[in-house]
């Protein structure tokens, strides 16, 4: 009887080991940066063809490798940065693994040439699909280039699963731009097709490299900050004022010792600094660099080194809270002494309003409406009849009739309006209510001639960082199709022109960015038609009416009256409950009437 247990050949264990490091393209140029880094390159270029299906390049000016060195380089198990065990929990250097080159190698067609600075001549190694198959000596300058085409050439399964051309090469944009934020001091360059994309010379402070990765509308906005524990730990960086927010955490850059990483411990503790700063599921902007000894974190818990593990995780955590609470409270107490804090908000407060100034805008705006409107009757019946969900009354004007059997109590902590209904007490979540009213409102435009669209007055120019500027260049075809104009304005600039009539008195940057991000979440354009109902309810979101916010009797009476008037009313899009009812019996027997 045969075993059943065997020794995997070489090519196939290497294909394996790629599994664990070579995800897509962008894993591949995160592993060769990181190999530059460590050859203490000053010029790191990166050219890309194809999302990199085709092509990865990475030209570094690094102290390059003689002939042994770089054949030994595409061997399993092969490093010039551990020695023994102890190496693996005091590394300095960005990788250690030792699988990197050759588990690409197996999966591609590589080309590697490559000099030593004190050598006259460099090496050039031609490998496919994991075997060599040509080395020669070539003239080159000092350091370091591979060439990685035809990714997965040999692995069709693993092939099939890359995403769009420009998806693919977003991730790319994404990885070159977490490790040259880290390197203010490194020339980086990205290009695509033959065109450049990212020109990163070096800097001497890292708010001038986060200008011109993260683009200079968000730089404006990012804080110093600066700790010592005393224990060890040391954190710098930027962080995002209040006033500014995202929909997901794609723009909090953590970083510990110099190296990226995702790590639970350092991202719950940024959020718990931001407590009660931003509103319910927005997340902040921030660049924070960690240093402590090498002995206190293991970084060999992931084949990619995006995780770590802290030796003392509450440690750290109450570190980071503590750091960032200070910096944070300093500029909240400055900026309530100024009177111009906006975002902020009590621990009791889900949401934001919206900012005194743009409040004022509008308030000014509706009064010299309501005051033609009330010179013109005809107009002003058709504005009863017609409202819609941006022209609120400001209580000037006619009041609108609720909906029979309802009468109107008041409002509840500027959030809730109280209502009697026949023999029940009705409490409505105004939110929650809006949100529903202008989700079936766009899902019935969109049903019948399209979303309609309001065209700005002046448009809104949106400076991006790489990441997000793929993603918007991947789907500008979406926008349209839900009421938005978007267009390219060059380089990381895009003009927006045009959004929804609906939500015409939002925040466009704040939409238009959130837009982006779920529609980059959900993917091919398959399934954002499956998820369409997804989207709506994103844009909903962005409704005028926010918790924490004083309406005038008008504008409860039409908010009611449009809750009535569509299907569905009882939670919003996400699923919250619209309303709660208490019924008669139910107060009496609180009050032990029955």
């Amino acid at each position: 009887m045969s075993p059943r247990i065997h020794i995997l050949p070489e090519n196939l264990a290497n294909q394996i080991a790629a599994g664990e490091v070579v995800e897509r393209p962008a894993s591949v140029v995160k592993e060769l940066i990181e190999n530059s880094l460590d050859a203490a390159a000053s010029e790191i270029f990166v050219e890309i063809e194809k999302g990199g299906r085709a092509l990865v390049r990475v030209t570094d000016n690094g102290c390059g490798m003689k002939k042994d060195d770089a054949f030994l380089s595409l061997e399993r198990h092969a490093t010039s940065k551990v020695k023994n065990a102890a190496d693996l929990f005091a590394l300095h250097t960005m990788g250690f693994r030792g699988e990197a080159l050759p588990a690409i190698a197996s999966v591609s067609r590589l080309r590697l040439t490559t000099r030593s600075v004190e050598d006259d001549a460099g090496w050039q190694i031609y490998a496919e699909g994991g075997t060599i198959r040509q080395a020669e000596a070539v003239g080159t300058v000092p350091g370091t280039v591979v060439e990685v085409r035809n990714l997965f050439f040999n692995t069709p399964g693993r092939r099939k699963f890359l995403r769009k051309e420009e998806t693919e090469f977003g991730h790319i944009a994404d990885v070159v731009s977490r490790l040259a934020l880290a390197r203010p001091d490194i020339h980086f360059r990205l290009s695509h097709n033959g065109r450049s994309y990212l020109e990163a010379y070096r800097h001497k402070r890292l708010e001038e490299r986060a200008a011109a990765l993260l683009g200079r509308t968000v730089a404006k906005d990012l804080l110093e900050v600066e700790a010592d524990s005393g224990q060890g730990e040391m954190l710098v960086g930027l962080l995002g004022a209040p006033g500014i927010s995202r929909s997901t955490t794609g723009q909090i850059y953590t970083y510990v010792n110099g190296r990226f990483v995702r790590d639970r411990v350092v991202q719950h503790a940024i959020l718990e600094a931001y407590r009660s700063l931003l509103e319910k599921r927005r997340y902040p902007v921030a660049v924070l660099f960690i240093d402590m000894p090498p002995e206190t974190v293991d970084v060999n818990v992931h084949p990619t080194k995006h995780e770590v593990r802290f030796r003392n995780q509450q440690q750290v955590h109450d570190f980071i809270v503590a750091a960032l609470r200070e910096r944070l409270q300093h500029v909240v107490m400055e900026a309530a002494a100024l009177g111009s804090l906006t975002s902020p908000q009590p621990a009791s407060s889900p949401y934001a309003p919206a900012a005194p100034e743009y409040r004022a805008r509008i308030q000014e705006s509706l009064t010299a409406f309501n005051d033609r409107v009330a010179a013109t009757p005809a107009i002003a019946a058709v504005a009863t009849v017609k409202g819609e969900m941006t022209g609120w009354s400001s209580g000037q004007g006619a009041e609108s009739a609720l909906p029979e059997g309802w009468r109107l109590i008041g409002q509840h902590l500027n959030s809730y309006l109280l209502c009697q209904v026949h023999d029940e007490l009705v409490l409505v979540d105004q939110h929650a209510a809006h949100e529903r009213i202008g989700f079936e409102r766009l899902r019935r435009q969109l049903a019948a001639d399209g979303i309609e669209s309001q065209s700005l007055l002046f448009p809104v120019v949106l400076d991006l960082e790489h990441r997000e500027a793929a993603v918007f260049a991947e789907h500008l075809e979406h926008f349209d199709r839900f009421g938005f104009e978007v267009e390219a304005f060059g380089g990381r600039a895009f003009s927006v022109k045009a959004v929804p009539a609906l939500l015409a008195e939002v925040d466009v940057e704040r939409l238009v960015r959130d837009l982006a991000a779920e529609l980059n979440e959900i993917g091919r354009t398959g399934q954002i038609d499956d998820e369409i109902e997804r989207i709506l309810a994103v844009l909903a979101c962005h409704s005028m009416v926010r918790a924490n916010q004083a309406l005038s009797l008008s504008e409860m009476q039409r908010l009611l009256q449009d809750l009535a008037a569509i299907d569905f009313g009882s939670c919003c899009p996400h699923g919250r409950p619209v309303m709660h009812r208490l019924s008669r019996r139910e107060i009496e027997k609180f009050f032990h009437r029955v």
